[in-house]
Order: C-alpha cells, then sequence, then structure tokens
C-alpha cells in the first residue's frame, strides 16, 4: 500500500509542478470547512436538511439568547433590571449545561423560576430602597 501511495503522491506533485490545479475553481481561495466533521456520520444528513430550512438546534438558540442578554446588561444601568438579566443568563446557561450533557442539576423549567423569583424580590429590595417609607 505505502508504494501506492508514494505513486499518488509523485503524480500530484508532477501535475502540481505543471499547473494542472492551477485554473480549478476556488484556486486561491480558503478551503470552506463544515463544522459537520464532529457530527455523527448518520446526523449530518438530517442537520443538513433542518439547517436549510431555518432551524438550528437549541443549543445554539440558547446561546444566541445568551449573547442578546449580555448586550443588554452592558447598556442597562437600573439594578433592578441588571439582576433581572443576570438571572435569566444563570438559567439559560443552566440550561445548556445540560445540554451539553453535563449532569442535570434541575430542570429548565425550575431554573427560569428561579431566575423569575430573584428578578421579583431584586425588584421590591430597589422599590423599598427608592421610594423609603
Amino acid at each position: 500500500m505505502k508504494l501506492l501511495d508514494a505513486l499518488v503522491e509523485q503524480r500530484i506533485s508532477a501535475a502540481a509542478a505543471r499547473g494542472e490545479f492551477d485554473d480549478l475553481p476556488g484556486a486561491g481561495a480558503p478551503l470552506e470547512l463544515d463544522d459537520d466533521l464532529l457530527v455523527p456520520e448518520e446526523v449530518r444528513v438530517a442537520n443538513r436538511i433542518l439547517k436549510n430550512a431555518g432551524f438550528v438546534p437549541p443549543a445554539v438558540e440558547q446561546l444566541r439568547s445568551l449573547c442578546g442578554l449580555q448586550k443588554q446588561l452592558e447598556t442597562v444601568s437600573d439594578p433592578a433590571v441588571r439582576c433581572e438579566l443576570r438571572a435569566k443568563m444563570l438559567a439559560l446557561d443552566m440550561a445548556l449545561e445540560s445540554l451539553r450533557g453535563a449532569p442535570l442539576l434541575a430542570p429548565r423549567e425550575y431554573c427560569e423560576r428561579i431566575a423569575q423569583r430573584l428578578s421579583e424580590r431584586v425588584r421590591a429590595e430597589v422599590r423599598d430602597v427608592m421610594e423609603p417609607s
């Protein structure tokens, strides 16, 4: 088999020296590699169909939401709103960890309820500080 590999390499080198690969489509451009290399072969076709139809995996959608919340957090100065955004980010992060295969500490709905309660408590505390009795 090594003899065959050496022969193939020799012929490829000779063709490259003659310039036979110079006018190929995309010559000089970077290769477009798909992320499919990390996806099991039996799932690639289904993923490609879903991607072409505009669907994204839940993890990608949650990462987009997390980035959006991070951008909002950078622009908000109100402590109650900042805490609410952090709570939502915490819930999303916990859900993402479960999708990554990490041990599930709490169901997603529970994480969202925790975030909601934290937000309500912070809003109440900020209201009490802003409006003293």
